[in-house]
């Protein structure tokens, strides 16, 4: 259902409205997700009268900002329009010289009469600096249109920043009866649709982790040989090993999947060191005995399901 939000002045925006073209923005930032790292997916939408005239998104760390590239995308008949125009963002504008310009700047420059904000920054850099500098300039500014949508979308730098730790995926593959390998043998669970999926998000993901006992007698590969892009940093952990977070922070890692063994997921599912869950189950297979699949956290919500080829996928994330 739709509404109205207030921003800081008292002034109301058209939310049905501005979430449309919000959904845009993070259509568009999602285009980034493999290359705009260390730095956050963002998008930018330019609207005159209903009309797309600009819009961007943040293609890679050290190139223009998702603003800088909407405004590029401007034709020169319409730049006159600016003046009248909304900008959508779904991330705060950035207010400090890093290896651009600030984007606030650019938007003042501009001459542009309202912004609209999907989310705070919670980068130490920013943390409402870009809003408060668009204010001082006398830009109507709203904030908080598909905020959790928006907050969603860059949930691994967010995390990386606040809990100065990776975001946390934890991932296995099960049997319809709950077991994660045959008579305590690898089998193959996946079908070729969801281990493509799988490479995927690896392609996604900074680093992916196994245990020793996983490593030795599994050998996986732990690759993205079935999808384009860069393998993830690989770890592997035991006792005398363990998994040093600080490490992992220092060196920029901001995404961790595990994918195993069970002992190494329920020792993470125990530590409360999670943010998200990845559990596929192949509905069509069982079998007589096994390594017991991990239990799912009672604080675990179902953020979607899916379903391919008789293997469904539910991600799971804490409530």
């Amino acid at each position: 259902m739709f509404g109205l939000i207030v921003n800081k002045n008292g002034l109301m925006g058209n939310t049905k409205e501005d979430e449309k073209y919000m959904r845009r923005c993070i259509q568009l930032a999602k285009n980034g997700q493999q290359n705009a790292k260390p730095n956050p997916m963002v998008g930018a939408v330019i609207v005159y009268n209903g009309r797309i005239i600009g819009e961007g998104y943040h293609v890679r760390c050290g190139a223009g900002h998702a603003e800088v590239n909407a405004f590029a995308s401007v034709r020169q008949e319409d730049e006159p329009l600016l003046a009248e125009s909304t900008m959508y963002v779904s991330l705060e504008p950035c207010s400090h010289y890093g290896k651009t310009p600030p984007c606030a700047d650019l938007i003042i420059k501009k001459g542009v009469r309202r912004v609209v904000i999907g989310c705070i920054d919670e980068f130490a850099e920013v943390q409402g600096r870009g809003i408060r500098k668009l204010e001082d300039a006398g830009i109507e500014v709203v904030v908080g249109v598909l905020e959790n949508e928006c907050k969603i979308l860059n949930r691994r730098f967010f995390t990386f920043h606040r809990e100065q730790r990776p975001y946390i995926i934890l991932k296995w593959a099960q049997t319809a009866n709950g077991f994660i390998d045959d008579h305590f043998q690898p089998t193959a669970i996946s079908n070729g649709f969801t281990r493509m999926l799988s490479h995927k998000l690896r392609a996604e993901e900074d680093a992916i982790l196994v245990g020793r006992v996983t490593d030795e007698r599994d050998h996986p590969q732990l690759t993205v040989r079935d999808w384009n892009g860069e393998n993830p940093k690989r770890l592997i952990i035991d006792r005398s090993h363990p998994l040093n977070i600080e490490s992992l922070h220092a060196h920029g890692i901001q995404s961790l999947i595990v994918e195993g063994g069970a002992k190494t997921l329920q020792s993470f599912i125990d530590d409360a060191l999670w943010d998200e869950i990845r559990v596929e189950t192949n509905l069509m297979m069982t079998v007589a005995e096994g390594t017991i699949a991990p239990t799912v956290p009672k604080n675990a919500k179902v953020a979607d399901v899916q379903t391919f080829d008789g293997n469904t996928i539910i991600i799971y994330r804490k409530m």
